[in-house]
């Protein structure tokens, strides 16, 4: 599965551009991305108000009108916070949950397990834990994802640490019972081979069909496919990392003729160096 961890494209005045907003979901679903993750790190979720979030939840199921699943970001450091937020995700019709672990708190992982356990509580919802440690200042370490793994609609973790040491102990540990997205896009076949599913990708929103392709290869055994495609893409997925994401990205967006605006502060614009970069890493990828 290819998950499209989708921008927020912005007015030039820095409001929600709604209407920029439907053309990428129509976009999204017409190259084949099999769902689509509203809300999350790229989606600038965390310089957004409550209300701008809600609307863009609700906005991306009314459009979406279940061609994908919708997977609502609604992650944040507040308990309380998250589940109103994942209840009214429930209420208008997302179809899952992204939720990151809480950041600056830094918890401990029993904290983590009661997090989450009080969440899950409160919704229906499938939930997927988002584990971005270079983010958050926090891990889920792989008997926590075990002790998570228990609970009925904790169905999978989007893993971003990078470790791929850890990666497979978590699969070791939760065999069937938690399903593994690389968060990673340059890690997506490493991941898929330890029995990952699938990937929720930044590259995936300038090439949704690529990595959906990619995904779908190696899952069906045409490993040769797969792994030149992630080996090809390399190039490119560093420099949509050249610069702290989502930067490069909605960058990258405006570039291929989508009007994204520019980040929230304190995200800035891509540096010059990085347009230049990013821009001949687009001309030779040449997909």
């Amino acid at each position: 599965m290819c998950g499209t961890a989708l921008v927020t494209p912005f007015t030039n005045d820095g409001e929600v551009n709604f209407e920029e907003l439907r053309k990428l979901i129509e976009f999204q679903i017409l190259e084949g991305a099999d769902s689509l993750i509203i809300c999350g790190t790229t989606g600038e979720a965390s310089t957004m108000t409550e209300n701008e979030k809600k609307d863009v939840i609700k906005f991306a199921v009314q459009i979406a009108r279940h061609r994908v699943p919708i997977i609502a970001g609604t992650g944040g450091n507040n308990t309380k916070q998250v589940i109103e937020m994942s209840k009214y995700a429930e209420k208008v019709g997302a179809d899952a949950l992204l939720i990151v672990t809480p950041y600056y708190n830094k918890t401990t992982q029993t904290g983590l397990i009661a997090h989450y356990k009080s969440i899950s509580e409160n919704t229906k919802l499938p939930i997927i834990l988002y584990n971005v440690p270079g983010r958050t200042g926090i891990n889920i370490e792989p008997k926590t994802c075990l002790e998570l793994s228990k609970i009925k609609n904790i169905v999978a973790i989007k893993e971003a640490s990078g470790n791929i040491s850890q990666v497979a102990q978590i699969a070791s540990l939760c065999k069937n019972n938690l399903d593994i997205y690389s968060g990673n896009d340059d890690q997506i076949l490493p991941i898929l081979s330890l029995g990952g599913i699938g990937v929720i990708s930044v590259l995936s929103n300038i090439y949704p069909k690529f990595v959906h392709n990619m995904v779908y290869n190696y899952l069906n055994g045409n490993l040769t496919d797969a792994t030149n495609s992630q080996i090809r893409a390399i190039n490119l997925i560093n420099s949509l990392f050249c610069e702290v994401n989502p930067i490069p990205i909605k960058y990258a967006m405006n570039h291929i003729g989508f009007n994204c605006g520019n980040p929230r502060l304190p995200l800035i614009e891509l540096s010059k160096s990085g347009k230049e970069r990013l821009i001949n890493c687009i001309k030779e990828f040449d997909y």
